[in-house]
């Protein structure tokens, strides 16, 4: 029982008939996703698919792309998420740079180019051949090779400080302690509901999926914009019932706690969780910290029932797995002194998939463990209290997180710097929590616009890594040893007295105006100087809390109910503003 399929199937042993997957298309029992799994394992084995085999999964949230995951795994293979909302040219990259063996996709999903065969999975011929195989579990001499838990079982695409993604290449080894860890620590069960949240192309949908699906509670799937934070978020917790939930500190800030989770179970990582929130969603539930990065088995420490009092720990290591804090030369740091904080044990990953040299930089020798082990180095400082509980303090170098993402700043400058007429590129995080964004600063060779800078940066970097503003400058302030002075780099949108320009109050500007009122909201959510009604809400550098907040302000300005997937939709802010007149009594 030391690999996925191996736990999953005990599970499905003793809760067969009891809800496993729950998504807007009704409710899949445990064995029936285990019989869907296993015949669609068969045709990946037919299909070559065995132990250390990559397949990519390329499929919007729904029961079936965990039914594509299990199978993978089931089948023995690795899978590559790929999640259909990343630009193309990402996509591609991944692709080509993992060679996976094989590609599954759904029919909403278009063909993404050259690379490895594809299989459709909603295809109807598909579908048939795959019924008509056996449902039974597969069996170690069914597979290629037996399945061990040293076995690749999944690659998840992150930045790294070559500026370039790299696929972290994650064993079965640290599943079995995972789950041990989600079992004495958030105890779901049968009964119980967890919500997956994450993006399937990050390590944290694993989490959800092993919490639900290796306890015997039901895994709730929804679309993305149902679990945009806020009103959206709220909605859906509160009506599927959720018990559990992993959301980071933006959504937890942005999200009302009243009347969900009630007696239930919160967990917050992918950043800094801060007092203020322990002491919102603390209240009537059970609330935990987590963390660790990419290069381990989903996380590495987790702290809890954390309170509103004092700072807010990490907590002590999961099971199997060790956390030391280090100084420069490797020796262990008093309690109390800060260090690097470095993970060993069950859960570190193989390495970098394909990049020797970054992974023997990361991946190093674990002096305190057997002979031939190895630790990790997170980048990230922290320090170990007198009663052994963890304090993460910040990054040791310029990787950041941003609204719970892992952003690598040195990978938008090396994009931004890519366009011909760039000279040199700097990115920088400006503001805090759901207020977060990248803002990168430019010299350039000739003439070339924010705009044109914004798009070139989209062909490639995921929407969360696309910078809000681009400035384009004369020249870069400096420090007295002639490096950039990040700290003297100026606002967005600065005027002649270097302060930003504030948005206009929206109720003070041509009320009867729909249009004009709209226009000023958006100014004054996103802290711009103009926005026209021929713009784009999320080029003009709106996110995703933003746009929830921007539904919000236009529900109380105008007193109508408008879904956000209005304003995710809208081409320009012209298109929202005669949605919304639409909705207006005469």
């Amino acid at each position: 029982m030391n690999t996925v399929p191996a736990l999953f199937e005990s599970t499905v042993a003793l809760r067969g008939d009891e809800p496993a997957l729950i998504d807007g298309q009704g409710t899949l029992a445990y064995a029936e996703l285990n019989t869907r799994s296993n015949r669609l394992a068969r045709r990946l084995i037919a299909h070559g698919v065995g132990p250390d085999s990559l397949v990519a999964v390329a499929m919007p949230k729904s029961s079936e792309l965990i039914v594509a995951i299990m199978s993978v795994l089931k089948a023995g293979g690795a899978y590559l998420p790929l999640d259909p909302g990343y630009p193309a040219e990402r996509l591609s990259f991944m692709l080509s740079d993992a060679r996976p063996a094989l590609l599954l996709r759904s029919s909403a999903v278009a063909p993404l180019g050259e690379g490895p065969e594809e299989l459709v999975l909603d295809d109807p011929a598909f579908r048939a051949a795959c019924a008509a195989l056996p449902g039974h579990d597969i069996t170690q001499h069914e597979r290629h090779a037996v399945l061990r838990p040293d076995h690749l079982m999944y690659v998840i695409y992150t930045s790294g400080s070559t500026e370039t993604p790299k696929g972290v290449a994650v064993p079965h080894s640290g599943a079995r302690d995972m789950a041990a860890t989600q079992a004495a620590v958030l105890r779901a069960g049968p009964g119980d509901r967890v919500l997956q949240w994450a993006s399937i192309s990050f390590d944290a949908a694993f989490w959800d999926v092993s919490l639900a699906l290796l306890s015997g509670a039901a895994l709730v799937m929804v679309p993305a914009d149902e679990l945009l934070p806020g009103h959206p978020l709220w909605t859906t917790l509160f009506k599927y019932g959720i018990t559990h939930a992993v959301l980071p500190p933006v959504a937890l800030s942005e999200t009302d706690a009243e009347d969900v989770l009630l007696g239930g179970t919160v967990m917050s990582t992918g950043d800094s969780c801060t007092p203020t929130l322990v002491r919102k969603w603390s209240r009537e539930r059970r609330m935990f910290n987590g963390y660790g990065p990419t290069e381990v088995t989903v996380g590495a420490t987790i702290g809890g029932p954390v309170h509103g009092a004092g700072d807010v720990g990490i907590g002590m290591p999961w099971i199997g797995n060790e956390v030391y804090v280090l100084d420069e030369r490797l020796r262990p740091v008093p309690p109390g002194t800060e260090g690097e904080l470095y993970i060993a044990g069950s859960g570190l990953a193989r390495g970098y998939l394909h990049r020797f040299r970054s992974t023997a930089a990361k991946f190093v020798a674990d002096p305190f463990g057997s002979p031939g082990s190895r630790m990790y180095r997170t980048g990230d400082r922290g320090r170990r209290a007198e009663d052994g509980d963890l304090f993460f303090a910040g990054r040791v170098d310029g990787q950041v997180k941003l609204r719970g993402f892992r952003v690598e700043l040195g990978e938008i400058e090396t994009r931004l710097a890519a366009h011909p007429a760039v000279e040199v590129a700097v990115a920088v995080v400006r503001g805090e929590l759901a207020d977060a964004h990248v803002v990168a600063y430019v010299t350039t060779t000739a003439t070339v616009g924010p705009d044109d800078l914004r798009a070139h940066a989209a062909q490639s970097l995921p929407a969360h890594m696309v910078p809000a503003h681009v400035m384009v400058l004369d020249r870069f302030p400096t420090l007295a040893n002639g490096k950039i002075d990040r700290a003297a780099l100026p606002q967005p949108n600065a005027g002649a007295d270097g302060q930003p320009h504030g948005g206009r109050a929206p109720d003070a500007v041509e009320p009867d105006n729909c249009a004009a009122v709209i226009c000023a909201i958006v100014r004054d959510i996103i802290g711009i100087q103009e926005a026209r009604v021929a713009d784009n809400f999320f080029q003009l550098g709106g996110h995703s809390v933003q746009a929830t907040r921007l539904t919000a302000r236009i529900r109380e300005r105008f007193e109508i109910a408008r879904p956000i997937r209005t304003v995710l939709e809208a081409a320009t802010i012209g298109e929202l503003a005669v949605a919304v007149e639409s909705r207006l009594p005469d």
